[in-house]
């Protein structure tokens, strides 16, 4: 709706705000009249038909959310159709149309308002009843008159006359040969059992008509309970009939008619055991009956017992006239109150009450919530004792052995019995506890968790608590409670728990006497505040932590439940949100948080070391902006600038090195060369573990490297696997620069360039596949990226280095992937090979047919060339096929690129073979030139 209005929709315009809006009236009176006026004229024809049908939807439509402007208007406009459909000369099809529109009409504004206005006197109930009559129940195109026709003989059923005096002669003229009308009506009860239940219900509780037809009724529904399966689709349908009507009898018909026959009812019902049946609104219904009976098995009376919150004064409540509040509290002490009436409990409640607490731990939440409600009802007409008992039952279901099911089903019933007064103030001391576990419960389930039902649940506990008791009785638990609502409504990853929290805080007002600073934090996490999680971890969270009763609390809960989030949105956002809290208390966080965030980071949950590491780093170096001397991780220490010397070194893994920071503090840098020689990780046979250390590695300075370049490069060669590209021994590289005449320890130079090129072409030829595809793809990218930086360099600084035979080895690499079938890759390829070409400062040398290149790929077309559209690269790649050098190569992508499948449609096939070099193993200097 907000969207809508706000034009949010895109498609927009005036026309769609305007809509939206709220109307003042039914300005649609004038069109509505005409359009029903028409329908005598315009309904023998099905488009004209169809085309009214679907008008007058879309004008009742517009005002769903504001039904009651339909109010003055209603009597004309059902007057207008039942002229239509009271014509005996009016056409099936008519009739149909007009009960059609009368449906439409109460589907907006209700049915309970909408019934009320049909005509119910005493001569409207036998042609009501013949047209109902007529109709077939297994037509699917008239279900709207069916159900029309019900709504207006449940009206016309509530007539105060005996229906017998409605047969007339019908005893005395044997020719008419027409049934009582009790059971015409009891023979349409049977027929649309489905249908029929708000009009069975008011017809069977007639007094006339339950002292001779209820017995038998009920007898018939309770034997199509027994034989119908809920396997099947019409045992399904027959029985949810039968249940709903039977739910609707004990609700509405009296306890003392009724009683005789409750034991019957639950005895079959506990025979069809509608618990074990896979259909949710079965059981649902078997439960809503349940509770039924349950209370007609207890008479109905209101427990003398059950805790009465007494004055809802708001100046009570607001703490101006706390003596009185107390006293009044005092009057209602349910301790005090007078002895209860000894009365007999039946049998048969006691097994009601055990399938509602079996059915709260039902696995679907209407079931639940089914369940929650009669127990509520039912404890509601206990003694004192008994009900206690119930309470400790629902208690039993808060077990860590229970699953989220049973969490959930007892938040519901808690919340029950403490809205209506029957969790009574000594109870609260084993309830409190729960709830606030609750609110946080979180069970994890693989890639995900469950447990958002249960927080939703647990902040309507907290929401029927706020109004159910007397700020006075929840005093000594209001810290915990308004601890973990506000947790929850900052810090939950549901947005529906958040905002369910925010609601339950707006129950503050009630005990705001107690409630630490309930009106600052409502204001600043209200309903909609809470709905943006950035907003809530980064911003909200510093406000409430300024109030001291939040901040450890809030602290401990990000450290013990959000920094090992399987969500890594959510462990990325509490570790920033731990930086934003620091200044709020500095001396936990350094005394207390960090040392249980190390004992984390070297623990085995991946997500848990993840979140520390991120924790610490964040945590340090908001200390350091505090001016607190904190020693911890790598990159944060670089940032912070913070003194270190001589103390051991951390052996974590250091991809979040950056080489930038290193430069730029010596203590920093000697930590760096500490951990450059106890990189034992590199031999790890965790594949993350030796890329992490590669790349820790590809991040040290240049004097570090110092005299350590063949160590480094030969460490990095040996253990990097193939399907991993040399990306240390690449960034080391290009770090120390090149020198023709150096040393092989510190530059790249004659003696090492050769090995730095076999490195990075034998990773041109990586096709390795697996369940996820061409992953040698990734790889090729590196090194095509690789070889750029490299080349670049060496021709820059030392071009002599730089033989014919590497120039062409590139180049040709480079054209068989410019050649090949993945967009990206072939495009990436395209990019370093005319980098290569049209570098002029530094010009790369010795580029076989640098003229025929430059021909194919001018340097005013390199910016405009798509190499991503195979209709604009391969016309000019295969143009390379002229040029002696690159035939080969050219020819080994294309064939690799002829009649595949491309990207867009299904990854890559497997390549037949994995090593595309024609040119054999060795020195790059003694490889013979390919004719």
């Amino acid at each position: 709706m907000t969207d809508v209005c706000n034009g949010d929709d895109g498609s927009g315009g005036a026309d769609v705000v305007a809509d939206a809006c709220p109307l003042a009236g039914f300005g649609d009176s004038a069109e509505t009249r005409a359009l029903l006026a028409s329908l005598a004229d315009l309904h023998a024809d099905l488009v004209t038909r169809e085309s009214a049908v679907e008008r007058f939807v879309v004008i009742m439509d517009r005002y769903q959310e504001q039904p009651h402007l339909l109010d003055p208007h209603l009597e004309w406009m059902m007057n207008m159709l039942l002229d239509l459909v009271r014509n005996e000369k009016a056409p099936p099809l008519l009739v149909h149309l007009g009960f059609k529109f009368l449906y439409i009409i109460s589907k907006v504004r209700g049915y309970k308002v909408f019934m009320q206005l049909f005509p119910h006197e005493v001569s409207d109930l036998q042609p009501v009843l013949d047209l109902l009559l007529r109709q077939d129940p297994k037509d699917t195109e008239t279900w709207e008159t069916r159900y029309m026709l019900l709504l207006w003989l449940a009206m016309t059923c509530l007539i105060p006359f005996d229906l017998s005096r409605l047969d007339g002669h019908l005893n005395s003229d044997p020719r008419l040969n027409r049934e009582p009308v009790m059971d015409r009506l009891l023979a349409v009860a049977k027929v649309l059992v489905v249908e029929v239940r708000l009009c069975l219900c008011r017809f069977v509780t007639r007094p006339d008509v339950k002292q001779k037809r209820l017995g038998d009724f009920l007898d018939w529904t309770l034997a199509m309970v027994s034989e119908a399966s809920d396997r099947t689709m019409a045992g399904t349908v027959a029985l949810d009939g039968a249940l709903r009507s039977l739910a609707q009898l004990f609700k509405h018909g009296k306890r003392d008619d009724f009683l005789p026959y409750a034991p019957t009812v639950l005895r079959c019902l506990d025979q069809k055991k509608l618990t074990d049946s896979s259909q949710a609104m079965l059981r649902k219904l078997g439960v809503k009956v349940l509770q039924r009976l349950g209370l007609t098995f207890l008479k109905p009376r209101l427990a003398k017992w059950r805790y009465q919150r007494g004055s809802r004064s708001l100046a009570v409540n607001l703490g101006h006239s706390a003596v009185a509040g107390q006293a009044e509290g005092a009057k209602h002490d349910p301790e005090a109150a007078s002895p209860e009436e000894d009365y007999d409990i039946a049998e048969e409640v006691e097994s009601v009450i055990e399938q509602l607490l079996v059915a709260l731990k039902d696995k679907e939440t209407v079931v639940r919530w089914s369940a929650a409600k009669g127990i509520g009802r039912v404890t509601g007409r206990l003694p004192r004792e008994l009900a206690d008992d119930v309470v400790g039952s629902v208690l039993d279901c808060f077990s860590f052995q229970e699953t989220d099911n049973a969490w959930h089903g007892g938040c519901l019933a808690l919340a029950e019995l403490g809205r209506r007064g029957l969790l009574l103030p000594s109870r609260l001391p084993d309830v409190v506890p729960l709830i606030v576990q609750a609110l946080t419960y979180d069970e994890r389930r693989g890639a995900c968790s469950l447990g958002s039902n249960v927080r939703d649940a647990a902040c309507y506990v907290c929401w029927a608590f706020a109004r159910a008791y007397d700020p006075t009785e929840l005093k000594p638990y209001v810290n915990p409670i308004a601890s973990a609502l506000v947790i929850t409504a900052i810090f939950d990853r549901n947005i529906s728990c958040r905002k369910a929290a925010s609601v339950s805080d707006v129950n503050t007002p009630r005990q705001c006497g107690t409630f630490p600073h309930g009106i600052d934090i409502l204001t600043a996490a209200d309903y909609f505040a809470v709905g943006n999680l950035s907003n809530c971890y980064l911003a909200i969270s510093v406000y409430v932590a300024g109030f001291e009763e939040y901040t450890k609390p809030m602290i401990d809960h990000l450290v013990t439940r959000k920094i090992n989030h399987w969500d890594g949105t959510i462990r990325e956002l509490a570790t920033r949100a731990l930086h934003n809290l620091t200044p709020c208390a500095p001396e936990y966080m350094a005394n207390t948080v960090l040392p249980r965030l190390l004992a984390v980071a070297t623990g085995m949950d991946l997500h848990g070391r993840h979140g520390a590491i991120l924790a610490c780093a964040e945590i340090t170096h908001a200390l350091y902006t505090l001016g607190c001397r904190i020693c911890i991780l790598i990159q944060k220490l670089s940032l912070s600038r913070m003194p270190f010397r001589d103390d051991p070194v951390i052996g974590e893994p250091a991809p979040l090195v950056s080489a930038a920071p290193c430069r730029s503090c010596h203590a920093q840098l000697l930590i760096l060369y500490e951990l450059s020689q106890h990189y034992s990780t590199l031999s790890s046979a965790e594949v993350q573990g030796r890329c992490g250390c590669a790349l820790a590695l590809g991040a040290l300075p240049p004097f570090m490297i110092h005299n350590k370049l063949q160590q480094v490069g030969a460490r990095t060669t040996t253990q990097a696997p193939p399907t991993h590209p040399d990306h240390s021994r690449l960034r080391v590289c290009v770090t120390v620069g090149a020198r023709s005449q150096g040393s092989p320890d510190n530059v790249v130079c004659e003696a090492n360039v050769a090995g730095v090129y076999e490195a990075l072409l034998d990773c041109m030829g990586d096709y390795t596949t697996d369940s996820r595809g061409d992953v040698g793809a990734w790889v090729r990218a590196a090194a095509m990226t690789g070889l750029q930086d490299v080349t670049l360099q060496v021709a820059g600084s030392s071009p002599e280095l730089l033989t014919p035979a590497i120039c062409q080895r590139v180049m040709s690499c480079l054209a068989q992937q410019a050649a090949e079938k993945i967009d990206r890759y072939r495009a990436h390829a395209g990019a370093v090979f005319l980098r290569l070409l049209h570098s002029t400062e530094p010009a790369v040398p010795h580029l076989p047919h640098r003229e025929e290149l430059l021909s194919i790929f001018p340097p005013e077309e390199a910016e405009s060339l798509n190499w991503m559209s195979a209709s604009e690269a391969f016309p000019r790649v295969t143009r390379l096929l002229s040029l002696p050098l690159y035939r080969y190569h050219t020819l080994l992508g294309l064939a690799v690129s002829v009649g595949g499948l491309t990207e867009s449609t299904v990854p890559p096939p497997p390549a037949a073979c994995t090593n595309t070099s024609p040119i054999p193993p060795g020195p790059i200097s003694s490889l013979p030139l390919p004719l």
